[in-house]
């Protein structure tokens, strides 16, 4: 079985893509972002593999429901942790727990990411450990692994420019074989909103 997990914020203002809200204003940003996160579900999702919502706050439930349930068929359910690295990890842990057999997740920051995208890293599951998709800003907009791989989100640098090089130094270091993806532009300023036609100039 293979599972695609998709991680989303609620879109509220003041609360999503805070540099892009200060280029544009916060409800301009959260308007951008509920389009960019509705077009990568209704992209991504698909049949062949079975896709899980982990949404942000645990208390938006609703709200995200009312965002994104039309833009798909999806299961619902939200992040627990209080990092980036323990919420993959619980992710990644209970898709396994589950009976997955190969397991990606993507956010909802990077319109380019397909459904195309998301085979290729199922396909490349089958012969590497892990597969990464990163991001032009230094980040990544998909992760991939074969197995929980607990030890592959610790000391990592969250929020830096350095989370993709760092993640695939620490595959390295644990004897993990890693497959890279075609690099892809997060939308985080205004200047990357612009440049996939989410802003007009």
């Amino acid at each position: 079985m293979r599972a695609l997990g998709i991680f989303a914020k609620a879109p509220i203002p003041g609360r999503v893509k805070t540099r892009l809200a200060a280029d544009v204003g916060p409800s301009a940003a959260a308007e951008v972002y509920w389009q960019m996160g509705f077009k990568i579900v209704a992209t991504t999702a698909g049949l062949g593999y079975r896709t899980v919502l982990w949404f942000t706050p645990a208390d938006e439930g609703a709200y995200v429901r009312e965002w994104l349930e039309r833009a798909a068929r999806l299961e619902f359910r939200p992040q627990a942790g209080r990092d980036l690295g323990t919420r993959l990890t619980h992710a990644f842990a209970r898709h396994f727990a589950e009976g997955a057999r190969r397991v990606v997740i993507i956010g909802t920051d990077c319109p380019g990411v397909s459904r195309h995208l998301i085979h290729q890293a199922f396909t490349a599951l089958g012969r590497r450990d892990v597969v990464l998709g990163p991001a032009l800003d230094g980040g990544y907009y998909l992760i991939g692994l074969a197995a929980p791989q607990a030890a592959l989100f610790r000391g990592i640098s969250w929020s830096t420019g350095t989370v993709a090089a760092q993640t695939g130094t620490r595959a390295h270091s644990l004897g993990l074989s890693c497959h890279l993806l075609r690099t892809l532009r997060d939308v985080d300023t205004a200047r990357d909103a612009r440049a996939v036609g989410l802003l007009r100039s």
